[in-house]
């Protein structure tokens, strides 16, 4: 079939080498002349292709088709007329000549929103649901039939530009081609506009852009982010007219704090704050601008309102000097059209376009990959001068940094204040849950309430998955180096260390931790694993591989190792912050993005992890915290089709379930860290002192709260009185307590329905016959303490046998001397297997029981000895995957093999 091509832009660009590979014939290309002697990216492919251009600036005069112009249209024997963005009148001559028609790219599902400012007006009115239409020309104003239609979800702070990139563009393009085909294979339809629901608004132009202050935060909101950046909602503003971009909604605009800005007819006066221009509606509620223009083109920050003049400049060093002369060299090439670049040449006035920006943020990426430019940049420092000053501040680490707005919950507690965030924190802010839900976050020393935490619902998981995907698909941390990336996590692990104080006591609030090991692991080990993983990010590498069998000879196979996408992660209660660093370290190391809920009862350190995270400098996006409830937030996680990977620790029973969901939803990838009933047997021959000193380690260890704590100790017969009688004796010492104070060995558990359940299991032991040498009851104080536990006597059908504790109850069984074939059988008979432990003094039987035992890890003379580089996770239900170690980066890894023949 042969088509003439009629429209403009990237867009248009994209249209004509589309149907070029589909093997469409394109007889001409009809777009707009050159402007400031650029050439139109649409005749720029075709003329590379030898594809016949033409550059009419117009097709009529006085409503009369140009006879010369309908002729040499004629000419091309066009089959098919395809209007991507057509942005001039074509007349019907034109539009009725081909065999086929013309049909028409538009940007709105038709019959709303008819005319030239489609998108604006999707979100000027808040539509909820966005689109295009293929649709037959007719001599209408967007009246012809439908051929076909695509729709979108419309986000609540979606630009015309983001709305654009995310949708309208990549699936526009497909939708005009796909519309082709159908008329190829004669199969396309001719469905009737119907009447109903049909608008046509004005073409937006600045005139008509002024903003109308007598309305709703909501209502501000959309016509300011409809109009940016084209053509720019405005207003007057201290004598002068002001244009604002950048415009989100807040949730609770008045814990901001700055300076008020009078703006006439405005229901209250605005306020410039650190984190931008906060606006009110007639409903005072508030919205948030980021960026304003003045009438001369000069951009800035919202928040530098107040700001006298720009920072003195910078003295530039011989190295800087040589970046600022490859730079010009760089606006010479772009701006083609200007003789010489001078320290006062507009790039915009120079007749720069959006994809001049595209292209010198690149540019400059290129030749001094720690200068990660925005794209607003650009727009805010146009000339050559301020654009160089910009590019050395940032290069030097001098550019001012976004304040992260945080509403802090205060404490005084362990000598120290305590400062809490207590909202979800998506795409870099932290912000209330939807309709302001909220619920106590308890501390298990007293059972008093800490904070009212933010409660996610399902729009909120939808928001962040959404936040993720673009920061994955198109933020900055995709395009980032790897090395830039681990400097980034590495720096995230330097302010963790600056608040480890902080985060040991947050964590000894809100879990029961013992300070002293909630500073030495929980956190300590948190650090060391980004620390580790910030390493990793540049020596993710594939392999080349040999292929043996392809004929001919030539060939040439290589593996790429690439980020998933984003990454949900469930963690549970018992080491919240170490929990979210095994998982999420590894994940952003490998360049995923991720959504991270952790448990309900134990919300606090990773909320104040996002804001460090974001004061590291992590793209917005990027990482993004949802407390919530398992059933709901987990629930839709598990679900979500955008979410491509998903890894989890808790119970064997919920990861059955998240398992199940996740192959249902998409088949996302999954790790599961399970259940444990991890076995330790003691010969007769180890080290006594050790053997009570670990054993006890292994079961007491954070309160017994410990995934691989030792869940069944095989004492040989011949040393199991005397071992207990130790372990009593220790157990006796042990002081339960505060878990602030500094002499505590023992805190209280972790949230009260653990605490019953351990009550629980300790009857049920006693019921069975099993013998209680010592504890099993609730400690009688306020909070939810429960004594350190012995049972002996247990044999291997019982209960307490074969279900987990995870709490401080040690399990104690009897083996015959010299049996150790039998003593293994038994260790094994579980469905269990994430950890085991042996100890002895011969090495052969050491070897041989690690060897045989099926779990994913062997402790031998020690236990509880993991390390962020050794690769950690169980074998049967206990899970699969790992954390830790290299081998953690395969979890959030996909494998692409490439294959060339030369």
């Amino acid at each position: 079939m042969k088509i003439a091509l009629i429209g403009q832009s990237l867009f248009g660009q994209e249209v004509y080498k589309e149907l070029r590979k589909e093997g469409y014939t394109i007889v001409g290309v009809f777009t707009i002349p050159d402007k400031d002697g650029r050439a139109d990216p649409l005749a720029t492919e075709a003329e590379k292709d030898g594809v016949a251009v033409f550059k009419f600036p117009r097709w009529r005069v006085k409503g009369q088709a140009i006879p010369e112009v309908v002729a040499q249209y004629k000419a091309t024997g066009a089959e098919l007329n395809v209007l991507p963005f057509c942005s001039q009148f074509i007349p019907m001559e034109v539009i009725d000549h081909p065999k086929h028609g013309s049909i028409i790219y538009h940007p709105s599902l038709l019959p709303r929103h008819r005319g030239a400012s489609a998108i604006n007006w999707t979100l000027i009115h808040g539509d909820k649901k966005g689109g295009f239409t293929m649709f037959w020309a007719d001599d209408g104003l967007d009246t012809g039939p439908i051929l076909l239609q695509r729709e979108c979800d419309v986000e609540p702070n979606d630009t015309v530009n983001t709305i654009y990139k995310r949708f309208l563009f990549p699936e526009g393009v497909k939708g005009t081609v796909e519309a082709v085909r159908l008329i190829a294979e004669g199969k396309a339809p001719r469905i009737s506009q119907p009447q109903e629901g049909a608008t046509y608004e004005c073409i937006q132009k600045k005139d008509n852009a002024k903003i109308d202050w007598n309305q709703s935060a909501e209502a501000l909101h959309n016509w300011i982010r409809g109009n940016d950046k084209v053509p720019g909602a405005w207003a007057e503003v201290e004598g002068q007219k002001v244009t604002f971009y950048g415009s989100t909604l807040v949730d609770n605009g008045s814990i901001a704090t700055g300076q008020p800005l009078q703006i006439p007819g405005a229901s209250r006066a605005a306020t410039v704050t650190k984190a931008g221009l906060l606006l009110y509606g007639n409903d005072s509620k508030a919205l948030l601008v980021k960026n304003l223009q003045f009438e001369d083109g000069k951009m800035i920050a919202a928040a530098q309102y107040f700001a006298s003049g720009s920072s003195a400049a910078v003295e530039l060093t011989e190295e800087e000097k040589s970046f600022a002369e490859q730079m010009r060299t760089v606006w010479q090439s772009i701006l083609s059209n200007v003789s010489q670049i001078e320290d006062s040449t507009d790039f915009f006035k120079s007749g720069a376009a959006s994809m001049d920006v595209v292209r010198l943020v690149e540019e400059v990426k290129l030749r001094a990959s720690s200068c990660q430019l925005q794209n607003e940049d650009v727009y805010m420092n146009c000339t050559f001068q301020d654009f160089i000053q910009m590019c050395v501040r940032k290069l030097r680490g001098e550019d001012d940094e976004e304040e992260l707005l945080v509403d802090y919950v205060e404490k005084n507690s362990n000598n120290m204040s305590i400062k809490m965030p207590h909202q979800l924190f998506i795409n870099g802010e932290f912000v209330d849950a939807e309709g302001g839900k909220t619920y106590k976050t308890i501390n298990p020393t007293d059972g008093t309430a800490i904070c009212d935490v933010s409660l996610a619902q399902i729009s909120d998981v939808d928001r962040a998955v959404a936040a993720a995907k673009e920061a994955f698909e198109e933020g900055e941390w995709c395009k980032m180096n790897p090395r830039d990336r681990g400097r980034l996590i590495y720096k995230l692990a330097d302010l963790m260390e600056q608040h480890q104080e902080e985060l040991a006591t947050i964590e000894a609030m809100d879990s029961g931790a013992v300070y002293t090991l909630a500073l030495k692991t929980h956190v300590g080990m948190s650090i060391q694993t980004f620390r580790y993983f910030a390493g990793w990010c540049d020596k993710i590498q594939g392999s080349t591989i040999p292929i043996n069998q392809a004929r001919p000879n030539r060939n040439l196979t290589f593996t790429k190792k690439e980020p998933i996408g984003v990454c949900a992660i469930v963690i549970p209660w018992n080491y919240p912050l170490m929990m979210l660093a095994w998982k999420t370290a590894a994940c952003l190391a490998a360049g995923n993005t991720v959504v991270l809920k952790p448990a309900q009862v134990t919300p606090l350190t990773a909320l104040k992890f996002a804001e460090l995270a974001a004061r590291a400098g992590l793209p917005k996006g990027v990482v993004n915290i949802l407390p919530g409830s398992g059933a709901l937030v987990g629930q839709r996680l598990s679900d979500h089709p955008d979410v491509r990977k998903l890894a989890f620790t808790g119970s064997t029973e919920i990861g059955k379930h998240i398992m199940k969901s996740c192959a249902v939803s998409n088949v996302k990838k999954v790790s599961l860290e399970l259940g444990g009933k991890s076995p330790l047997i003691i010969f007769s021959d180890c080290d006594m002192d050790k053997a009570v000193r670990m054993g006890m380690s292994s079961v007491f260890f954070n309160k017994g709260e410990n995934c691989i704590a030792a869940g069944r100790l095989f004492v040989e017969d011949n040393i199991h009185e005397h071992f207990v009688k130790r372990v009593v004796e220790e157990v006796k010492k042990m002081k339960i307590g505060d878990p602030l104070d500094r002499a505590t060995d023992h805190g209280p558990q972790n949230h009260k329905a653990h605490l019953d359940k351990l009550v629980e299991y300790c009857q049920i032991g006693i019921k069975e016959g099993a013998t209680l040498v010592c504890g099993g009851k609730q400690v009688q104080r306020p909070g939810f303490f429960f004594e350190p536990t012995v049972f002996t006597d247990v044999q291997d059908h019982m209960y307490i046998a074969v279900e987990e504790s995870f709490g401080p109850i040690m399990i104690i069984s009897k083996f015959k001397s010299g049996e150790v074939d039998d003593v293994l059988r038994r260790a094994n008979a579980t469905e269990f297997g994430l950890a085991s432990g042996v100890f002895t003094r011969d090495i052969s039987k050491a070897l041989y029981v690690s060897e045989k035992l099926n779990a994913g890890t062997v402790f031998v003379n020690t236990y509880n000895k993991t390390d962020v580089a050794s690769p950690f996770g169980g074998f049967k239900q206990s899970g699969f995957g790992k954390d830790l170690g290299q081998d953690a980066l395969n979890e959030y890894l996909k494998t692409k093999a490439v294959t060339i023949e030369y």
